[in-house]
């Protein structure tokens, strides 16, 4: 029998690209030599199907004419959550700008907040810092959270800057998910920020920020005391259900509360920014009320609530916690409520606060 031996050579030129766009070094062609010793039989032998299968180089990355097909870096990928996977944080520390510290007026800072994640879900695309309540210290963007497995720490840093006016400021911060609901941090859902401005000392092109306060408004509205206390009465029912004491009726968080129901009535308005600019926090503090901390709950509704089916909506709210933690906070001490009737729209604001 007559035996014959073949010797392939395969050349191939390495093509690799980067999704970086950077370049990667490779050796410019690689050479494989395969012996074979093949019979004449009819039959393949066990060293032909190796060689007609995969010689040497795997076959998915030789191309027809010998060229080695694009290798494709691979991305970071982002980890795919349980579906009932839960959210919660912890604070940690103050890593920059700890309560009441000392700033210029007028100059930027960055604040960051160190955070453990406590729950089960994985933080990372669609996970965010915003501004929640009281000023916004000239925040921007919601900031992207970094990727945080659940049980380690993360660090969140914003960009910010100290207000022109001499005294104490806060700014309330949350995180959100993608689902834009509010994480729960430890017992609360805030991050915050206690700056002192201890001199005028501004930039030379920096103009004092306009202060809006409370509106007046002139359409047909209508005031309807009863709802009003029956709202006051349904929030602190709640609360003796969870074993807080009741909210004090303040008579100046009132005066602002029913301002802005007032406002929102005459003008549509469905948040928390007045018609002319104002916020909960300006129309709280034109009213006279001094206070260490506030915040705001609204709603409407068409036709109108009761006040009882007002604090039944906070309660069950599952876009924003911060709803129902309002009702039954030990942060705040006193409370105002405003309720407004404009083209069977009902308009109802509660404003909390501490002196």
């Amino acid at each position: 029998m007559i035996k014959r031996v073949f010797i392939i050579t395969l050349l191939a030129t390495m093509l690799v690209s980067s999704c970086s766009a950077q370049a990667t070094t490779e050796p410019a062609t690689a050479t494989v030599t395969v012996t074979a010793t093949v019979t004449e039989t009819q039959t393949p032998t066990a060293t032909e199907a190796t060689l007609s299968d995969t010689p040497a180089v795997t076959e998915s990355a030789v191309t027809d004419t010998n060229t080695l097909a694009p290798i494709a870096t691979p991305l970071p990928t982002q980890p795919i959550n349980d579906p009932n996977c839960t959210n919660s944080a912890a604070f940690v520390a103050d890593v920059t700008i700890p309560d009441n510290t000392n700033l210029a007026a007028g100059s930027p800072f960055t604040k960051t907040w160190r955070v453990s994640n406590t729950g089960t879900c994985i933080w990372g695309s669609g996970y965010t810092l915003t501004h929640y309540s009281e000023e916004r210290l000239n925040f921007g963007a919601p900031v992207p959270l970094p990727i945080t497995f659940p049980g380690q720490i993360a660090d969140i840093s914003v960009n910010l800057t100290a207000p022109n006016s001499i005294g104490t400021h806060r700014g309330n911060f949350v995180i959100k998910n993608p689902a834009g609901l509010i994480m729960k941090v430890n017992d609360d859902s805030r991050l915050w920020l206690v700056i002192k401005v201890t001199n005028d000392i501004v930039a030379a092109t920096a103009a004092p920020a306009p202060t809006a306060g409370l509106v007046t408004v002139t359409c047909a509205f209508s005031v309807d005391p009863t709802t009003i206390t029956d709202t006051i009465n349904a929030i602190n029912a709640y609360r003796a259900q969870n074993g807080l004491p009741a909210y004090i009726v303040n008579s100046q968080l009132s005066k602002a509360a029913q301002s802005h129901a007032n406002d929102m009535a005459c003008n549509n308005l469905t948040g928390h920014t007045g018609s002319n600019g104002s916020t909960p926090e300006s129309r709280v503090k034109d009213s006279g009320y001094v206070y260490s901390f506030m915040t705001e709950n609204v709603h409407f509704n068409n036709p109108p609530l009761t006040g009882q089916g007002a604090v039944n909506w906070w309660k069950e709210d599952k876009t924003d916690l911060r709803h129902n933690r309002n009702l039954i906070s030990d942060t705040y001490l006193d409370v105002g409520v405003g309720y407004s009737f404009f083209n069977n729209f009902g308009y109802f604001v509660v404003v909390f606060g501490t002196p």
